[in-house]
C-alpha cells in the first residue's frame, strides 16, 4: 500500500485543521480526498480518447456551538487554508442552529486492508489500457459487431482528522471495464468488470459476453407486458442492491419513517443474504468513513428478515448507538449509505438457473431506473443490452426491451434461485459483489420499440 500518499493526505488535513481552530470554533473537521484517475475511451471500435487527471479537495466542517459550516477548496498552499478556515467560520455563524446536532465523532481503531490497493493499477499506463480495450474490439471484430466503451483505473487517498482525535487516512485503487456492442438487425450486448487491481480483469472475456449477446439479440420480437418469471443478471441485481440501499438500508430514512426496513421483519427468502463489509477483499474495500470512523461489517438482511442499517455520526447521536462508519462528506442531507455491498452467493449455476425457467425472461440489466414509492421500494425502469425469452429452460430468442414497475422487496420474497458465482462490479453508491437470481415474479407494465 502506498503509505506515503496517505500520509501527504493526513499532513494537509492536519494543517487544515489547525487553521480551523480559531477563536469561537468548538469542533472542526478536514477531510482531504486526493486522486489520481485516467481512462481511455473507445467508439466505433477504435480508442479515440485517453484522459488522466489529479485532484486534490479539502472539505472543512468548522463547528461554533451547534452552528455547522462546511467550505471546500483545491488549493493546499497556507494562503489557500486560511482562506477556508475563515469561509467555513463565516458560513457556521450564520446557518441555523442543529438543535439536536450530535458532535463530530471521536477517534477509532483502523485496521487498513491491504487488498485494496495494487501497484498495477496505480501504474497503468495508456498502454496497458489501450492492450484491455484492444481484446475486446477483438472479440467484437471476431463476432462482426462494434464495440464501444471505456476502460478507467484509478488511486485515491482519503485522509480525515478532527478536533476530537479522530485520525484516518489511507490509499485504495479501483478499476472498471465497460463496453457495449452493437451489432446489425438492432442487437446490442453489455458487459462489464471491476476490480482493485486492474490486471485481474478478463478484457477478451468481457469482450465476447458483449459481442455475443449483440449477436443473440438481433431482430428481437416484441412479447406482451405482464408478470414474468425471471432470471437477473448480475448487472441487473446491482441496481436491486443500490436501490434498496438508498431507500432502506439508511438511518436517516428510518429516523424519517421513508424506509422499509423494521427489525425483524421478513422483506426476502431464505436464499437472500446481504451484508455491507468494507474490509472483504472480493469487493472494493474501504476500511474508514468520510468523517475517520473506521467501518463495521453491518449484516442489512439475514436469510431475508432484516438485520441491521448504517449510520453516520449524526444519525448514531439521534438514536443514541455508535456510527458504523457510513458518513459522507459534508455537507451531507442524503444520510449514511451502505457502500460496500455483498450478496451470499447460492447454490445454482447459469445453466440452473435459467433451466428452472418454464417461461420467463432472462434480463442482463436495468436502466432509467428510478423509485416510485420508497417504503414500499417500488422501481420503474427498462431492460437493456440483451433481453432473452426463456422456454422449457431454454433461451428461444431475443424480445424487445420492457418497461417495469416492481416492488424490490417483492422480488427479494420471490426469490428462488442464487447462483453460486459472484462478480464485483461498480453500483451508483459504491462497489457490489453479486450474484445472478431467479426470481418467481417480475411485473412489466410496456413495451419499447427497440
Amino acid at each position: 500500500m502506498n503509505d506515503d500518499r496517505a500520509s501527504d493526505a493526513l499532513a494537509l488535513a492536519e494543517s487544515a485543521l489547525a487553521h480551523a481552530l480559531r477563536d469561537g470554533v468548538t469542533e472542526a473537521e478536514a477531510l482531504v480526498m486526493a486522486e489520481d484517475s485516467a481512462l481511455t475511451r473507445f467508439a466505433n471500435s477504435e480508442i479515440h480518447q485517453n484522459v488522466a487527471e489529479s485532484n486534490v479537495t479539502i472539505n472543512l466542517r468548522v463547528v461554533v456551538g451547534k452552528r455547522v459550516g462546511v467550505a471546500s477548496s483545491g488549493r493546499t498552499d497556507e494562503a489557500g487554508l486560511r482562506r477556508l478556515a475563515e469561509n467555513a467560520a463565516a458560513i457556521a455563524r450564520v446557518v441555523e442552529e442543529l438543535d439536536d446536532w450530535g458532535g463530530l465523532p471521536g477517534a477509532s481503531e483502523i485496521h487498513a486492508v491491504s487488498a485494496a490497493y495494487s501497484p498495477t493499477t496505480a501504474g497503468a499506463s495508456p498502454e496497458f489500457r489501450a492492450e484491455a480495450v484492444r481484446a475486446v474490439i477483438g472479440a467484437a471484430d471476431d463476432a462482426g459487431v462494434t464495440a464501444y466503451g471505456s476502460f478507467a483505473t484509478g488511486t485515491e487517498s482519503n485522509a480525515v482528522a478532527n478536533s476530537n482525535g479522530a485520525r484516518a487516512a489511507g490509499t485504495r485503487t479501483t478499476s472498471q471495464l465497460i463496453t457495449v456492442s452493437m451489432g446489425p438487425g438492432g442487437g446490442s450486448g453489455y458487459a462489464e468488470a471491476a476490480a482493485v487491481d486492474a490486471s485481474t480483469i478478463d478484457a477478451a472475456a468481457i469482450g465476447r459476453e458483449a459481442a455475443g449477446k449483440a449477436r443473440a439479440t438481433a431482430h428481437a420480437v416484441s412479447v406482451e407486458p405482464g408478470d414474468y418469471a425471471v432470471v437477473l443478471e448480475e448487472y441487473a441485481v446491482v441496481d436491486l442492491l443500490d436501490m434498496l440501499g438508498y431507500l432502506g438500508f439508511s438511518a436517516l430514512a428510518v429516523q424519517e419513517e421513508r424506509s422499509f426496513f423494521e427489525p425483524g421483519r421478513r422483506i426476502g427468502s431464505n436464499l437472500v443474504t446481504l451484508v455491507d463489509d468494507g474490509y472483504d477483499p472480493a469487493g472494493l474495500p474501504m476500511w474508514f468513513d468520510y468523517e475517520g470512523v473506521a467501518k463495521q461489517r453491518v449484516p442489512l438482511v439475514e436469510g431475508g428478515i432484516c438485520r441491521g442499517i448504517v449510520y453516520d455520526a449524526q444519525t448514531a447521536a439521534r438514536s443514541g448507538v455508535s456510527s458504523t462508519g457510513h458518513g459522507l462528506p459534508a455537507p451531507n442531507p442524503w444520510g449514511p449509505f451502505p457502500l460496500n455491498m455483498l450478496m451470499e452467493p447460492g447454490a445454482s449455476s447459469r445453466v440452473e438457473l435459467i433451466g428452472g425457467l418454464d417461461r420467463g425472461l432472462l434480463v442482463t440489466r436495468f436502466h432509467y431506473t428510478n423509485p416510485v414509492h420508497p417504503k414500499l421500494a417500488i422501481v420503474t425502469g427498462m431492460t437493456r443490452d440483451g433481453t432473452f425469452l426463456v422456454e422449457g429452460g431454454k433461451i428461444v430468442g431475443p424480445v424487445k426491451n420492457l418497461r417495469y414497475t416492481q416492488s424490490y422487496l417483492e422480488a427479494l420474497a420471490g426469490t428462488v434461485a442464487v447462483a453460486r458465482d459472484r462478480r464485483t462490479l461498480r453500483g451508483f453508491l459504491g462497489g457490489v459483489v453479486v450474484p445472478a437470481v431467479r426470481i418467481e415474479g417480475w411485473t412489466f407494465t410496456g413495451g419499447t420499440e427497440h
